[in-house]
């Protein structure tokens, strides 16, 4: 089956990481495998494989919605990281292109995930997985982010496994058999206990909203961000909370199959404007880049759960935000990566003149400021674009203004943080430490794909990725 092997190459490729003997050649098996894993997926993109209704494991439309934009990202990271790691030569990368690896093939078999608890275990895999990779800089404040993530991730996981314990229950509560797929559980509808079933969804909510980095449980992001390398910081920002979101949907689909849709649609409006509100005002006071994209990503997270509450015209705007914001975020923490490195600091108190510095990496920086911020023609504007249009078709004229406002104090914070780092002339210190990081091939092409992405899939948004969001939107919404 095509699809297994979404899991089984990029699992086999950390197993012969491990094996590998060369830590010079070793990340090269990074974009080997990407390169054969964004074949598979587009393969099975273009040419879906029937899934049977109680299979544990298979490239579903929600999967196929996502997943090639994941595989995607990854080789593009992929082939960042084979030049990161040449730079980073001191720190030996078998532990570190293994996990990576690993961290794919996880990726592959939670988005293929239609089993309540498979879910689970392959969410909480990909979150013990990304601990060795935050500690990657060996650091103090980088333990200190990976023991805050470890910790926050964690509660946030034991709490959506006690939710699916609550919705197991609730189904055979129901008179049903103990099947946890979602397909049986969403057949099984409004035959489930509904006081379980709204327990279930709190704490569900809460523990993939914590993967996701929603408000209030966005805490360890900051950190997280601030400290990884560039590349781990655009898979976490990009993929791993896909990963969440998807999960989110299919519970979703279940709620609304039990009678309980509105209810978890005001939750998610309520969570994604409020997630908005914090990042944005975070936005304005934070001082350091990296962490500035932490916060970018936790609004962009809230305009995915506001999408999610606007039913079907909603969650395919969502599912083409999770593309438009995957791959241009993925450009932005990529090219900050570059300017990190380069000055030194992560701080707009201690970097200036980056324009001159980093002239390529800045160019992009701001670049990708401007298409996050749903600048046009990147693509981030016309999906949420199509977020806007969603809310008011059904009623939400108080939630759009309150989306408005949101975009618009993050646009001064992201604006002032941005072109603060990049405009101005050098600081002595930062000078120094650029002349030793050089804007080679390797490491600024990659960024520049990814923008380049992002523009397209604004411009030019082929017909079949718009089919597939309305095909992953069907399945969770059968009937109109």
């Amino acid at each position: 089956m095509i699809s297994l092997l979404l899991i089984i190459v990029p699992l086999a490729g950390a197993a012969l990481a491990v094996l590998w003997p060369s830590n010079r050649t070793r990340p090269r098996l990074l974009p080997a495998v990407g390169v054969v894993h964004v074949v598979l997926a587009f393969w099975l993109f273009i040419n879906p494989p029937a899934v049977a209704p109680g299979a544990w494991l298979g490239f579903d439309a929600l999967a196929r919605a996502v997943m090639p934009m994941v595989s995607l990202l990854f080789l593009v990271c992929a082939a960042y990281g084979v030049s990161y790691l040449r730079i980073r030569s001191e720190r030996p990368n078998r532990v570190f292109v293994a996990v990576l690896l690993a961290v794919l093939g996880l990726l592959s078999a939670a988005h293929q995930a239609r089993h309540l608890g498979l879910l689970w275990i392959t969410t909480e895999a990909v979150t013990l997985a990304g601990v060795p990779l935050l500690h990657f800089n060996g650091t103090p404040r980088a333990f200190e982010a990976t023991w805050k993530y470890l910790l926050i991730g964690g509660t946030g996981i034991a709490l959506s496994l006690l939710g699916s314990f609550c919705l197991g229950y609730a189904s055979l509560h129901g008179g049903g058999v103990g099947d946890l797929t979602f397909t049986a559980l969403t057949a099984q509808g409004a035959g489930l206990s509904r006081p379980w079933v709204l327990t279930a969804w709190v704490l569900l909510l809460v523990g993939y909203g914590t993967k996701m980095g929603l408000a209030p449980m966005h805490t360890w992001k900051p950190d997280a961000y601030g400290e990884a390398p560039g590349l781990v910081g655009a898979i976490l920002a990009s993929a791993v909370t896909a990963v969440a979101f998807t999960a989110i949907l299919r519970v979703r689909a279940v709620i609304g199959a039990a009678g309980e849709g509105a209810v978890a649609d005001r939750t998610l409006l309520v969570i994604g404007l409020f997630s908005m509100l914090v990042a944005a005002l975070f936005l304005l006071g934070t001082r350091d880049f990296k962490r500035m994209l932490a916060y970018s990503s936790v609004e962009h997270m809230g305009i995915l759960s506001i999408g999610a509450a606007l039913g079907r015209a909603g969650v395919a705007a969502a599912l083409f935000h999770v593309w438009s914001n995957g791959l241009t975020k993925g450009a932005l923490f990529l090219s900050a990566g570059n300017i990190r490195r380069a000055a030194g600091s992560a701080s707009m108190d201690e970097v200036r003149g980056m324009s001159v510095l980093m002239p390529r990496s800045a160019a992009m920086f701001v670049t990708g400021m401007f298409a996050i911020t749903a600048c046009p023609p990147f693509a981030p504007f016309f999906s949420e674009l199509q977020v806007v249009r969603a809310a008011l078709a059904s009623g939400h004229g108080l939630a759009t203004a309150m989306f408005l406002g949101c975009l618009l104090l993050a646009f001064f914070g992201l604006t002032r943080v941005v072109l603060g780092i990049v405009d101005g002339r050098p600081r002595p210190t930062a000078k120094a430490k650029g002349k030793r990081f050089v804007e080679t091939f390797g490491v600024v092409t990659p960024p520049l794909l990814l923008l380049g992405l992002s523009l397209w899939l604004g411009l030019f948004t082929p017909a079949i990725l718009r089919e597939a969001w309305s095909a992953g939107t069907a399945q969770l919404f059968p009937k109109p």
